[in-house]
């Protein structure tokens, strides 16, 4: 299933996040000034893909490829621009805190006990983890980005030139910055995948098109807020 992104989206600035101003102090800033955003602090007038708990920002020249069952229920969420890919996963997390640290360290064990070397640094979402891994087609470079969010953590691997080069993300990054999670109310255990969805008429699509890949221009309003 791939949903091709034909139309521009706006763009939001690419500045640092805003800290928490002291107490007694007014913030200055009513929102982040980078995404991923949660639901309750997105920037309006957005044209995203609503895929229940990802939003994902309509970007020129960006696929959206996902892999679902029979019952729209989606397995796998990449985006694909050029030689890149930025392969998208949210989970819950606690009230209290973040989960990134811990699970960037269990990645890096993980990659360590398949024989894989992998080296933290620091990008624009903080503490990243770079790893080359052995695939079928050869060695693949991988860059893992973690975001802690208000009850839920985005963790994005890019893939290709994006994966050795953050410069050559472009537009991916753009997509990642314009994130928008939208975690529910319900209780949910630490670490659970939360829920994602293809649109309706997507699954009508993929339903009726069996196993052939289909290609969705959204509708402007689609998870607009």
């Amino acid at each position: 299933m791939i949903f091709s992104r034909k139309r521009a989206a706006g763009r939001h600035a690419r500045d640092e996040r805003g800290t928490e101003a002291p107490d007694g102090v007014e913030a200055t800033e009513a929102e982040p000034a980078r995404g991923p955003y949660d639901v309750s602090e997105a920037p309006p007038g957005v044209q995203r893909l609503d895929l229940g708990s990802l939003q994902i920002p309509a970007v020129p020249d960006v696929e959206v490829r996902v892999q679902a069952d029979q019952q729209g229920v989606i397995q796998q969420v990449v985006l694909v621009h050029g030689k890149s890919a930025l392969q998208l996963g949210v989970f819950a997390a606690p009230r209290s805190e973040g989960i990134w640290d811990e699970v960037r360290e269990e990645i890096r064990q993980s990659l360590f006990n398949d024989g894989a070397a992998a080296q933290e640094a620091v990008g624009e979402h903080g503490t990243e983890l770079h790893a080359r891994v052995r695939t079928e087609d050869g060695l693949t470079d991988l860059r893992f980005v973690g975001v802690d969010g208000p009850r839920w953590m985005v963790r994005a691997v890019y893939q290709g030139a994006a994966a050795t080069d953050p410069a050559a993300a472009g537009p991916l990054a753009q997509c990642l910055d314009g994130l928008v999670v939208d975690r529910g109310i319900e209780a949910k255990p630490v670490r659970e995948p939360l829920p994602l969805r293809l649109p309706r008429e997507a699954g009508e699509q993929a339903g009726s098109a069996g196993e052939q890949a289909a290609e969705v221009d959204p509708a402007p309003a689609a998870g607009t807020r």
